[in-house]
């Protein structure tokens, strides 16, 4: 990630909720492979067409009530510099076209993840809202799609403070999209977070409901525990989501795109800020999912990105629910 790109999209975002004037970053690309910053930029539910009954996918783990909620979608381009990095693009063509896929271009959906449970909404991280380099903003529409209002949510956890997780959490305005809500991450994340001074606007506005957790912790006690998944942020974080027998893993950004992280998870990714830690963290989190069986769901898969990893080789293959 670059840090001058951060400062840059954080300057545009404190430009348009402080002073109200238009964003000063330059025009942006239509890929995410120059601004996979944390730019806190917030959803705008008026300025976007109601979602489709399809933006929001119902599913059950155990006995509770899922939601795949689609926020957008982001183009990343297969040119080295994004995913491969250091390999040849031929090859990452290669992989992309045994998979039936485009070769010049990769897809990245954006879907938060909403569960019910006992009088208590959860949201597993908010899109990217207004963030130039997406074609997002599509959350609070798709909420309403799966019969829930923003004050309704009681509870966000933040996968990491990237854009295109926490864009969603402030107005266009700079008010609490979830007024109602605790907002959870980890420690680890919430310092390296408080330590922009960049997103100074985007902290104080969330802090007075942020509820830092330490790795390992039951977060909601028999629900939500959270899991360490260090690499691609300082304090990135996944979660397990339990009930009864049923487990469902949301991997956050431990794995980008359901081929290319898969089947290849040692491959360098430019978004990763720590590459050899996120790479570990990478090929752990999928053996995992592999060895356990249990269900994942992936933030930036095809949507609703819920589906199995098997393993494959020397890696992994994704294997679609539906």
């Amino acid at each position: 990630m670059s840090r001058n790109r951060l400062s840059i999209l954080v300057a545009a975002f404190v430009s348009v909720a402080v002073l109200g004037a238009c964003s000063k970053q330059e025009p942006a690309p239509s890929t995410e492979t120059s601004a996979p910053a944390a730019a806190p930029a917030a959803a705008t539910p008026a300025a976007t067409a109601p979602a489709a009954q399809s933006d929001a996918f119902a599913f059950k783990i155990g006995a509770l009530d899922a939601f795949a909620l689609k926020d957008g979608d982001i183009d990343v381009a297969n040119d080295g510099k994004t995913f491969g990095v250091g390999q040849p693009t031929a090859d990452v063509a290669a992989l992309l076209s045994a998979a039936g896929q485009p070769t010049d271009t990769m897809h990245l959906s954006i879907q938060p993840l909403l569960v019910r449970s006992e009088g208590r909404v959860l949201l597993f991280d908010t899109g990217a809202g207004e963030v130039t380099w997406a074609r997002a903003g599509r959350l609070q529409a798709s909420l309403h799609a799966a019969g829930v209002e923003a004050a309704q949510v009681t509870d966000i956890f933040l996968s990491h403070h990237h854009g295109d997780h926490v864009g969603g959490l402030l107005t266009h305005e700079g008010a609490l999209a979830f007024p109602n809500a605790a907002v959870h991450l980890s420690a680890a994340e919430w310092d390296a977070m408080k330590a922009e001074k960049d997103v100074a606007a985007l902290v104080a506005a969330i802090t007075p409901k942020v509820a830092p957790f330490q790795p390992g912790e039951a977060i909601v006690p028999g629900v939500v525990t959270a899991v360490a998944a260090e690499g691609h942020t300082p304090g990135h974080s996944a979660y397990e989501i339990a009930s009864g027998n049923e487990r469902l893993l949301y991997i956050g950004d431990s794995a980008h795109h359901f081929v290319v992280s898969v089947q290849r998870p040692d491959w360098v990714v430019q978004y990763d800020e720590d590459s050899p830690k996120a790479v570990a963290n990478r090929r752990a989190v999928l053996k995992r999912a592999a060895d356990s069986g249990e269900r994942v769901y992936a933030v930036h898969f095809p949507f609703p990105g819920i589906g199995h990893v098997k393993a494959q080789g020397d890696g992994f293959v994704w294997v679609p629910e539906n």
